[in-house]
C-alpha cells in the first residue's frame, strides 16, 4: 500500500508543465528530487530557490544558455510566442525540501527537462527519473553515485532512468533484479535527454547547414 501511494504522489506533483524528477546523492544514500519552474512576466531574470551551492547554480544558467540557444529547434516560446524565452520574462526555479542545501552538477539534465517542460506545455512521463552534468554545447556528462541514485528511484517506483552513456559501466554495481525492473537510457547529449523524458519524444527541427562556396 505505501509503495502505492508513493507513486500516485509522485505522478501528482508532474500533472502540470515545468516539473521533472532528478536522482541526488547524499551521504545517507540516493533520494528523489524534484525539480519546479514557473515563469511570469518580468525582465529575464532567473531566480533560483532552496538552498543551493555554485556548482548547482551554474548547472541552472548553462541549462537556460542551451535552451534559449535550441529553442527556434525545439519550438519553445515564452508566453508571447517568442523564442528569445527570457523577452519579457522572468523564471523562477525552485528545488523542494529548502532545508536541505544541495549542490553538484548532476541535476543539469533535470532543470533542462523541467524548462522544456514549462516552454512547451509538455507533461515530462511521470515514471521517468535522471541524473547527469551538461555542457554549454549540450552534452551529457558523467556523474557519481549513480547506484544510490538508481536505488533511490527503484524504491520510488519508478520506471525509466536517464543517465550519462559513459556511466555505463557503474549499472554493474547494481542487483540483476532491480535492473531487471527498470529500463536505462544511456544518454550522450541533451537531445536524448528530451527525447526519452516526454511521451512521444520531443520532435526537434534539423540543423541547417549553411554551404559556402567560391568561385
Amino acid at each position: 500500500m505505501a509503495f502505492c501511494i508513493q507513486v500516485v504522489k509522485v505522478s501528482e506533483r508532474l500533472s502540470q508543465p515545468g516539473v521533472a524528477i532528478g536522482l541526488a546523492w547524499t551521504p545517507l544514500g540516493g533520494e528523489i528530487m524534484f525539480v519546479e519552474a514557473s515563469r511570469m512576466d518580468g525582465e529575464g531574470q532567473l531566480t533560483l530557490t532552496g538552498q543551493l551551492g555554485d556548482v548547482m547554480k551554474e548547472s541552472a544558467h548553462l541549462a537556460i544558455s542551451w535552451l534559449r540557444s535550441n529553442a527556434k529547434r525545439y519550438q519553445l516560446t515564452n508566453a508571447s510566442g517568442s523564442f528569445d524565452l527570457l523577452d519579457n520574462t522572468d523564471i523562477h526555479l525552485h528545488f523542494p525540501a529548502g532545508a536541505v542545501t544541495k549542490d553538484g552538477p548532476s541535476a543539469g539534465v533535470t532543470i533542462v527537462t523541467c524548462l522544456a517542460s514549462l516552454f512547451s506545455g509538455r507533461l515530462v512521463c511521470s515514471d521517468v527519473a535522471m541524473t547527469g552534468e551538461i555542457t554549454l554545447r549540450g552534452l551529457v556528462l558523467p556523474v557519481g553515485g549513480i547506484k544510490d541514485k538508481v536505488l533511490a528511484a527503484h524504491r520510488a517506483g519508478l520506471k525509466r532512468i536517464i543517465i550519462p552513456q559513459r556511466n555505463e559501466k557503474d549499472l554493474e554495481e547494481i542487483a540483476l533484479n532491480v535492473r531487471q525492473d527498470l529500463t536505462f537510457v544511456l544518454a550522450s547529449c541533451l537531445d536524448e535527454v528530451l527525447n526519452a523524458a516526454f511521451d512521444g519524444g520531443f520532435s526537434v527541427k534539423p540543423r541547417v547547414e549553411r554551404l559556402n562556396s567560391k568561385l
